[in-house]
């Protein structure tokens, strides 16, 4: 078969496999192994076929997915994020939409023990969508609050995210996760400031919390202990060079483990809440191996016809501003963010769009901190909005449709800080040079 009508054949593939329910893992691999047999022949799929799945998950940097789903997962059960929302109403309670913004906030704090922002956006919800109900807030602002707040989970280090793009692009793990911090602030504090402006126009403006003195508020202060002694734990110490990111991982989940068992209302049913944590990680995991696999298959297919360095080529011929073109591949996850998930993304598009941006001198750091941030506006936009199909299952009264509209200003502070990030790169990578001097 012409290779030039290959790839067109195994894209179709892939949107009409998963338009009868195909998950995307498969649908990546048999999209990826029929065009390797349209170019090649089933004998040489089957030895590359021998070799793809080892090389792909047997990765050092990998054994940190867990490791840090784990350590989310026990922090979530220690009811780190339940201390943390204390903490933060006390600050901001006072102000319009301060329990909102006290959600924004619990939310960053607890994405400093976890990687995975559906488990975020879980934790903070269950905690604070009943307070903001008590307090006569809006259920579209309530809720679309927490579903945003659940994408730094996802950006926030330790992030799984971020991981999965270093492993896909073979760039250093630390300098990924230290690169997330500066940005992870910025959008939180975005995503702060559209709230007190939101809730000025709304009945929220007068749902405030009595203001706490300075000394409760800096003496409660100290119940969010464990979040700052995970966070030193595992990025300073990447920070420092003390460990590797792997061997941070492992500390951290182990770490959280302590504060689990130390946790004296976690005991009754403890053994459950372990083994919950457990099963949550390995499930979590096994769906990220998987996509690489199906990633790798395709990726490899795509290489073989050369697809990756034809684009490269072609961008860099263009004669368009760099500038231009990075911004046009960014673009392309918005329509893809409405159906696939974030890894699914990243899987599809960074082995097509790497080289490119490579050929064009960007920093990969730079190029993966946007890339998660586009992935995030996939995670609070219809139909797929994972955070927000999380959140409807926690706030039973709020409709659907109220909380997409919820989270649809969100979006716009997410495009306002994208384009922040995007003018000035020195937040991504101010921090990884300095780690790296």
């Amino acid at each position: 078969m012409d290779p030039n009508l290959a790839p067109y054949i195994a894209v179709a593939m892939i949107f009409l496999l998963m338009a009868f329910g195909t998950p995307v893992f498969a649908a990546l691999a048999l999209s990826g192994a029929a065009g390797i047999i349209m170019v090649e022949d089933l004998h040489f799929l089957m030895t590359r076929l021998k070799s793809i799945s080892y090389s792909t998950t047997a990765v050092y940097t990998l054994t940190i997915i867990p490791l840090f789903i784990l350590m989310g997962s026990f922090a979530q059960h220690a009811q780190v994020g339940k201390k943390l929302f204390d903490v933060a109403s006390r600050w901001v309670g006072h102000l319009p939409g301060g329990l909102a913004m006290a959600a924004i906030l619990t939310s960053a704090g607890f994405a400093a023990t976890s990687g995975s922002s559906v488990a975020t956006a879980a934790t903070v919800g269950s905690v604070a969508i009943p307070e903001m109900k008590k307090a006569g807030y809006a259920g579209s602002l309530s809720a679309g609050a927490v579903a945003a707040g659940g994408v730094l989970g996802v950006l926030i280090p330790p992030s799984v995210l971020l991981i999965f793009y270093a492993a896909l692009t073979e760039t250093s793990a630390g300098k990924m996760l230290i690169a997330g911090f500066l940005p992870g602030l910025l959008t939180m504090v975005v995503f702060m400031i559209g709230i007190y402006f939101i809730a000025r126009r709304g009945a929220a403006r007068n749902a405030v919390s009595p203001r706490a003195p300075w000394g409760v508020a800096i003496r409660e202060t100290g119940k969010a202990w464990q979040v700052a002694v995970l966070f030193l734990v595992v990025m300073g110490g990447i920070y420092l060079g003390l460990v590797t990111p792997t061997e941070a991982g492992a500390l951290g989940a182990f770490v959280a483990f302590l504060m689990l068992l130390t946790h004296r209302a976690s005991w009754p049913g403890l053994m459950g809440r372990i083994v919950e944590s457990f099963r949550s990680t390995i499930d979590t995991t096994v769906m990220i191996l998987f996509t690489m696999i199906g990633a790798a298959i395709f990726s490899y297919f795509l290489t073989l016809i050369q697809v990756p360095n034809q684009l490269a080529e072609a961008v860099v011929q263009s004669g368009l501003q760099p500038y231009l073109i990075v911004a046009m591949l960014l673009i392309v996850f918005v329509p893809m963010g409405m159906f696939l998930d974030a890894f699914s993304m990243m899987a599809i598009t960074i082995p097509i769009m790497f080289p490119a941006v490579q050929s064009l001198g960007f920093d990969p750091i730079w190029f993966g901190i946007l890339t998660v941030k586009m992935c995030e506006i996939g995670l609070i936009t219809p139909p797929v909005g994972l955070n927000v199909y999380v959140i409807a299952g926690i706030d039973r009264e709020t409709p659907l449709p109220e909380i997409f509209k919820g989270a649809s200003w969100f979006v716009l502070m997410e495009i306002v800080t994208i384009a922040i990030l995007f003018a000035f790169p020195a937040i991504i990578t101010w921090l990884p040079r300095i780690m790296s001097s």
